[in-house]
């Protein structure tokens, strides 16, 4: 109130003066202008520059006073509220406040157990985990370099765990008290396919190194596609050089697989071997020449990784019986518990103990054809009737039955009669035809070119070239 009535006593002071001061502006401009006024009788003339001076006064005393009111406004002050804030919501039940996430990376030989171990973590706590559906299938199959991410609330006390269940779904698990919560988040994924060429000068693994291929997929070459046609530790040299087509998986940026090779090739020893990925029937997926022979062999003839060959097929004194006879197979020394293979796909026929073969197999491969595995400690996750592929775990190298040490006595069989697993002539395995062989060649033919497409741009003085390549092996 006393703010209000100073305002106002200052403002009639200044319009006060201002008046003073336009009188006297105004008495100024008339001696200046009408000096006649004062001093003689006015003219005419007098009168119109008196009626002009006072028409402008007057429009001065409307304006000025709201001028002057808008200088005497008070200032505005600011002033800071406290403001009521709204309740906070409740948080996400998913979330965990203060996770701490330490990334552990799966090294060769480690086990998840393991790992558990040197975090801290009771055995409880991993038994919890893996009873959890999906989860122990997931957990038990991790590769080297696999990750596994582990969220502790302090030492020893597990509160979430975060890993990969396939190449596109990741799995959090949230333990909390007896109950594990899961949460799954789907990772997308890419498919390129690419092809790459290498010449080989020092090692066949230098040179897949500078062609850009990874060391997996190095093996499924060396392993699968043309383990039957090159020997890799005694056939390359330099100058041999190989082309791959594959697909590589990427995901978030990374490179997570390559080990898809849809077509591959490998010129060594002045010859050119190919192999192409195919499916036919329903089977897994196959490796064909470029005729459409498979390349897999419808038999291998050592079905364990051996030290020694303890004896050979003919004629000999019984180790244990002291009597000369036939020795209808080949024993094959190696240590108790090394697995043992199916020579080829085929039928489990008879599986248990057979007179001095002890712990015996029986594999049925159609055709005639059947071997015999003898001397097992122990049998695999197999069973009579079941038909397996090529190089499934039947058992494992032991001495029941009549042995003198740990062997396995393997036989092969043509329509019932034994005959020597190292000279027999193995039969041929199938080739493609009729539609599955147009599928075939519709399917190679862009992997194909593009291979020849590569080895042109980069091998330009090649004498051979992969179109000119033979389907044979090298016998």
């Amino acid at each position: 109130m006393q703010h209000s009535e100073q305002g106002r006593a200052r403002r009639q002071r200044f319009q006060e003066r201002l008046h003073v001061q336009h009188d006297s502006a105004l008495h100024q401009r008339l001696r200046q202008h009408l000096p006649a006024a004062f001093n003689q009788r006015w003219t005419r003339r007098h009168w119109i520059h008196a009626t002009l001076f006072t028409t402008i006064g007057a429009l001065l005393a409307t304006i000025v006073p709201g001028f002057s009111n808008a200088i005497d406004a008070p200032l505005v002050t600011h002033s800071t509220l406290a403001l009521p804030l709204p309740p906070l919501r409740a948080g996400n039940p998913q979330a965990i406040p203060g996770s701490n996430w330490e990334l552990m990376r799966i090294k060769p030989g480690q086990t998840l157990s393991g790992v558990f171990g040197d975090l801290g973590i009771p055995s409880t706590t991993l038994a919890r985990v893996l009873d959890h559906p999906g989860t122990r299938e997931a957990l038990t199959r991790l590769r080297p370099g696999a990750e596994l991410a582990f969220d502790m609330a302090q030492p020893g006390e597990l509160r979430a765990l975060r890993f990969d269940r396939d190449g596109s779904h990741r799995v959090e698990l949230l333990l909390d008290g007896d109950t594990v919560r899961e949460k799954v988040t789907e990772r997308a994924t890419t498919v390129r396919t690419v092809v790459t060429s290498g010449e080989i000068t020092s090692s066949l693994y230098a040179a897949a190194r500078k062609a850009g291929l990874p060391a997996s997929a190095v093996a499924t070459m060396t392993d699968d596609i043309f383990k039957y046609d090159i020997d890799f530790d005694k056939d390359l040299q330099p100058g041999d050089r190989f082309s791959v087509v594959m697909d590589e998986t990427w995901r978030e940026g990374e490179r997570v697989d390559t080990s898809k090779i849809l077509a591959a090739t490998f010129t060594t020893g002045g010859k050119t071997y190919t192999g192409f990925r195919f499916e036919r029937g329903g089977k897994p997926a196959e490796y064909f020449d470029i005729t459409g022979r498979p390349l897999k062999k419808s038999f291998i003839r050592m079905p364990v990784t051996y030290t020694r060959i303890s004896s050979t097929y003919g004629m000999r004194k019984h180790p244990i019986l002291g009597t000369i006879r036939g020795h209808k197979g080949i024993d094959y020394a190696a240590p108790t518990g090394t697995p043992i293979m199916a020579a080829g796909d085929a039928q489990v026929k008879f599986m248990g103990t057979q007179r001095g073969y002890g712990n015996v197999i029986i594999l049925d491969h159609g055709k005639g054809y059947s071997t015999l595995y003898g001397h097992m400690s122990r049998f695999g996750k197999v069973r009579a009737g079941q038909r397996i592929s090529q190089g499934t775990v039947i058992g494992y190298v032991g001495m029941t039955g009549l042995a003198t040490g740990p062997h396995l006595h393997y036989e092969f069989r043509v329509n019932g009669q034994q005959r020597n697993p190292a000279s027999v002539t193995m039969p041929p395995p199938t080739p493609l035809g009729g539609a599955e062989l147009v599928a075939f060649r519709a399917q190679t033919a862009p992997a194909m070119a593009r291979i020849e497409g590569m080895e042109k741009l980069i091998y330009a003085d090649a004498d051979t070239k992969p179109a000119q390549a033979k389907g044979k092996g090298k016998g």
